[in-house]
């Protein structure tokens, strides 16, 4: 295969020159699209993910010193490869920051008794539960509001800059650094509970609470009681909470705009 590429080159170096950096580009943006927050949401179907990475290829290309490429690529399979676990790895932290989000929206679901509150999601065709796919879609469209998409482009577009489509090592210093992977994946759990430590609080109040009526009237069900006042304490609190809860994401994504 890399012998044809290369006759290949050698009759049309121009043509392929473009060819070979814009397919690289391409590469690398399908491997960020697959783990980025927002593209990577099986609602937007491949035909649109596709097209995207397609008009921002053609935008990108030119940008390029394609002279490098052709002069540099030993192996345009390898190449191929890289970019693609490259953009993959950088898809992925970013996929890191939005889903401590999600984290804290299962613990929520999980205290007010809501998991089997599901419903079908047809563009998934699978079961999702409602509290949960609201919480993330609203810290998606917060993503979105402080700048996501501008954090986004500015990461994939300084990708370049420190790993070129044409190197064949890949700088897992300067790309995903160990600190850089410990802040992320602490971060989930912390910001999780972050989110969730109303409503959290409120319900150990009220197991409490029903503790102590069980034991000083063990003729109460409180069993029962506890499926009736968990959702509907824990939807109080969220009503009460959610001004505050919004807040306190936006500052969490905003803590990660200069970490490009």
């Amino acid at each position: 295969m890399d012998n044809v590429l290369n006759q290949l080159a050698q009759l049309f170096p121009m043509v392929n020159s473009y060819f070979m950096t814009g397919f690289l580009v391409f590469c690398r943006l399908l491997g960020f699209f697959r783990f980025a927050p927002i593209f990577c949401r099986k609602e937007i179907p491949g035909l649109v993910k596709i097209p995207i990475a397609i008009l921002i290829t053609v935008l990108m290309v030119p940008l390029m010193n394609t002279s490098e490429v052709l002069a540099k690529t030993d192996s345009f399979i390898l190449s191929i490869l890289l970019n693609v676990v490259v953009g993959a790895i950088i898809g992925y932290m970013a996929r890191l920051i939005v889903i401590a989000v999600d984290c804290g929206a299962e613990m929520i679901n999980m205290q007010m008794g809501l998991t089997s509150a599901t419903t079908l999601d047809p563009t998934t065709s699978g079961q999702v539960s409602i509290l949960t796919n609201v919480i993330s879609l609203m810290g998606l469209l917060l993503f979105i509001d402080v700048g996501g998409f501008y954090w986004l482009f500015k990461a994939i577009m300084k990708s370049f800059e420190v790993f070129p489509v044409y190197a064949v090592h890949i700088p897992l210093a300067k790309i995903a650094n160990m600190s850089l992977l410990t802040k992320l994946s602490s971060n989930t759990l912390y910001m999780g509970l972050q989110i969730a430590s109303p409503v959290l609080l409120a319900t150990m109040a009220q197991d409490i609470i029903l503790g102590v009526i069980s034991r000083t009237a063990p003729q109460v069900n409180v069993f029962q009681l506890s499926f009736l006042f968990k959702p509907v304490l824990g939807a109080a609190i969220m009503v009460w909470i959610l001004p505050m809860l919004m807040n306190v994401i936006e500052q969490y994504f905003i803590s990660f705009a200069n970490i490009i």
